[in-house]
């Protein structure tokens, strides 16, 4: 299919799903593609999710620059049921990121269902896509839950 087309029933989608960053997203690269700027695919590709990341990264120590977090704040993270969980969550979310990213190595057309399913999550969910590697980690624990199911089953 046509990326054009492909773009436009994006756009459609995030409208309907009421999802601004899809409809935004896909109206950009419309955008891009319409005016002749096609040779930046590669190098929005390439350097998007680093873009990304460092805004997300910039939006949630917003409150270190801001001072709302304070020493007292920090320490609490390391003598607190609810501080520990979160550093054991972030080890864990770190660890299945580099699941993802050795399974996208491994059989990189995975891309196009974390991307579609990403959509779906975003639409019907009311998610917020932040990449394709916990995606692909999710993804990655889920390949090796059913391998081990299915070895149980035969």
């Amino acid at each position: 299919m046509n990326g054009t087309v492909l773009l436009v029933i994006l756009i459609l989608v995030g409208l309907l799903g009421r999802s601004h960053i899809i409809t935004t997203a896909a109206c950009v690269l419309l955008i891009v593609k319409l005016i002749a700027l096609e040779r930046y695919l590669p190098s929005i590709e390439r350097r998007g999710l680093e873009l990304g990341l460092l805004f997300l990264t910039m939006g949630v120590l917003v409150p270190f620059a801001s001072e709302r977090i304070s020493t007292r704040d920090v320490l609490s993270v390391f003598t607190s049921w609810p501080g520990i969980l979160a550093l054991v969550g972030g080890a864990i979310a770190t660890y299945m990121n580099g699941k993802g990213l050795e399974l996208l190595k491994w059989d990189p057309q995975l891309i196009v269902g974390l991307v579609i399913g990403s959509i779906f999550g975003i639409v019907f969910l009311r998610g917020i896509p932040v990449g394709p590697l916990m995606a692909a980690g999710i993804t990655a624990f889920l390949l090796k839950v059913f391998s081990f199911l299915a070895d149980k089953l035969r």
